[in-house]
């Protein structure tokens, strides 16, 4: 009589509605969070277009400037003399847009400023898209407020081309420094970079989306 065979061990049933890794409501989390356009994103959408349209005519709505990406510039001259602040100057970068920074370095010898070339004197970032986006809402509904004695921004920085660079003095006016972890106050350029044919264009771009600019 032939020997049975050892009953293989029963699976254990998965609970109803029971995912096989856990891992697909996480994807359904992430995926929407991706789908919500950030507050200005939305903002260019629904009203910049539209006022842009009526102000300027455009027929065609490739024609309706956009804007593009920023890029923030912190220069460090001093870090000729003092290499710390770069890996200073990167990290408040990064803190302040939510982008690993690129470090500049010179491209010219200078003797008269102890300037080797390749040496590091600067910091940069690219931001586009949703980045770009959050980086505008945070400077004009944020930082640019708390600048001392703050007017407004001029009016006049444009390129020709629309596109428009912002000089700010002081990190500080960012929220996401902390004031007394700062080694150095340091400066940046930060450069919209715009579709817009004219200057004025880009300027009515920037204005609608929130850029304050002085009466005059």
């Amino acid at each position: 009589m032939a020997a049975e065979k050892p009953a293989k061990p029963a699976k254990a049933k998965k609970a109803k509605g029971e995912s096989s890794g856990g891992g697909e409501a996480a994807k359904a989390l992430v995926s929407t969070a991706e789908a919500v356009a950030p507050r200005f994103a939305e903002k260019y959408r629904s009203d910049v277009i539209a006022a842009l349209v009526k102000q300027f005519g455009y027929k065609n709505p490739n024609q309706v400037p956009r804007l593009e990406k920023i890029v923030v510039n912190m220069g460090l001259g001093a870090a000729v003399g003092n290499p710390k602040l770069v890996d200073s100057g990167v990290e408040e970068l990064r803190a302040i847009t939510g982008q690993h920074p690129v470090v500049t370095r010179s491209k010219k010898a200078i003797a008269s400023f102890k300037l080797r070339a390749g040496l590091p004197i600067g910091a940069m970032v690219t931001l586009r898209k949703a980045q770009m986006w959050e980086f505008l809402d945070r400077l004009v509904s944020l930082a640019l407020p708390r600048t001392r004695d703050f007017r407004g921004v001029s009016r006049k920085a444009f390129d020709g081309k629309g596109n428009y660079t912002l000089g700010l003095k002081e990190q500080i006016i960012f929220p996401e420094i902390n004031y007394d972890r700062i080694d150095k106050i340091k400066g940046m350029n930060i450069t919209f970079v715009t579709t817009a044919r004219t200057d004025e264009e880009g300027r009515a771009l920037l204005q609608h989306l929130g850029m304050p600019f002085r009466a005059a």
